[in-house]
């Protein structure tokens, strides 16, 4: 049997998460310790009172996000539909649903169509 001891979760403001799992959720602190020698790091867990043995990481991200607001913006548009944006047309058109996992008429050798013209690039 496979057991998961922790799980990490990360976050842009530890202080932030750790409030909500622990006031909101009732949860307990873990562990909480801060590493001088590694920048400051910070490992913080927390867990359900009962389960001793597991704990979920909260993680801070580190560093700025990777992209601006208005290139986010257009990938969690393109993400919203479908794999690929326009692959989802191709699969539903197909006789598929972009969440299932098994469709009928849609060959394994099926490529993906290319992405639309006006598509963010994430680089």
């Amino acid at each position: 049997m496979i057991k998961i001891n922790s799980a990490q979760l990360w976050v842009h403001d530890q202080d932030e998460a750790l409030a909500f799992y622990t006031q909101k959720l009732g949860w307990e602190v873990r562990s909480d310790v801060t590493l001088a020698e590694m920048g400051d790091f910070r490992w913080l867990t927390v867990g359900p009172p009962g389960q001793e043995d597991f704990g979920i990481v909260l993680m801070a991200i580190p560093g700025a996000p990777v992209m601006d607001e208005q290139t986010g913006a257009e990938v969690r548009n393109l993400m919203s539909k479908g794999f690929a944006g326009s692959t989802a047309g191709s699969i539903t058109r197909s006789g598929c649903s972009p969440g299932g996992f098994a469709c009928a008429g849609l060959a394994a050798s099926s490529t993906p169509s290319a992405p639309p013209e006006n598509a963010a690039s994430t680089r």
